[in-house]
């Protein structure tokens, strides 16, 4: 059985980090906007220490090693909302039930952890596994943000997705 376990992200985490973010499995399923060298992922670690109850950068680890990643922002303070962004799992540890636990893992760590009420994600439409993942792991699909971003010279759509502390399996 594995343990998977969440954790703040160190500076020493920064060449997992980037690499990760680089893979060509992981890269074009990110947001554009994303973090991709050493410098940037820095900078994000840096704005996660300096305001910890605004910003969050966690390592998913399996049975002590480091396997993925995931990023959190507070997006409305007084109604307890945080979107959830840049989850990425390893790509060589897919398919072992992996992304599930840890995608529990999150929501419970940011609702019950961290008393947020709500979150929310967003899935580029194209990513078929990740939209898979999302409903497995007990997301609700909220609905569609139609032709809302520039990839590669065409315009595709965000899905939305919202999670509140009684979609939260117990």
């Amino acid at each position: 059985m594995t343990s998977v376990r969440l954790r703040n992200a160190r500076g020493d985490d920064v060449p997992f980090l980037v690499e990760l973010y680089g893979h060509p499995d992981v890269a074009p399923f990110l947001a554009a906007s994303r973090a991709h060298d050493a410098a940037e992922v820095g900078a994000e670690l840096s704005h996660a220490a300096e305001e910890p109850e605004v910003f969050g950068v966690l390592v998913i680890e399996v049975d002590g090693e480091r396997a993925g990643t995931v990023t959190w922002e507070r997006v409305n303070r007084r109604s307890r909302i945080a979107a959830v962004s840049g989850y990425a799992i390893d790509p060589r540890l897919r398919g072992k039930g992996i992304g599930v636990e840890a995608a529990r893992a999150i929501q419970r760590h940011l609702l019950d952890g961290r008393g947020f009420h709500r979150l929310q994600m967003e899935v580029y439409a194209f990513n078929d596994r990740a939209l898979r993942h999302a409903e497995r792991a007990g997301w609700i699909r909220e609905g569609v943000r139609r032709k809302a971003y520039l990839r590669d010279g065409t315009w595709v759509d965000g899905i939305l997705f919202g999670l509140v502390e009684e979609d939260l399996e117990r």
